[in-house]
């Protein structure tokens, strides 16, 4: 883990450091995603925010389901009543 420190900049910006930008894998214009939780904020990269979330599916998925398919193969039903 890295600690840092910044200020706080004019409208309430925060400057992430350019090591910790490359670290997260993010660039000037990447959507963040702000936890604040018991007077802590954590700041997710979007892609690492979509890997948890898939993670965390992928607990209550039993193997060998591919829930893809299986919407797939609902939507074109769907479509094929209509």
């Amino acid at each position: 883990m890295t600690t840092t420190r910044t200020r706080l900049g004019r409208g309430g910006r925060l400057v992430i450091p350019v090591e910790i930008r490359e670290s997260m894998g993010v660039a000037e214009g990447d959507e963040l995603i702000l936890d604040f939780k018991e007077g802590e904020l954590k700041v997710l990269s979007r892609r690492l925010a979509v890997k948890r979330a898939q993670a965390l599916v992928k607990k209550f998925v039993p193997a060998g389901r591919d829930l893809v398919s299986e919407l797939i193969s609902e939507r074109r039903d769907e479509a094929a009543r209509d």
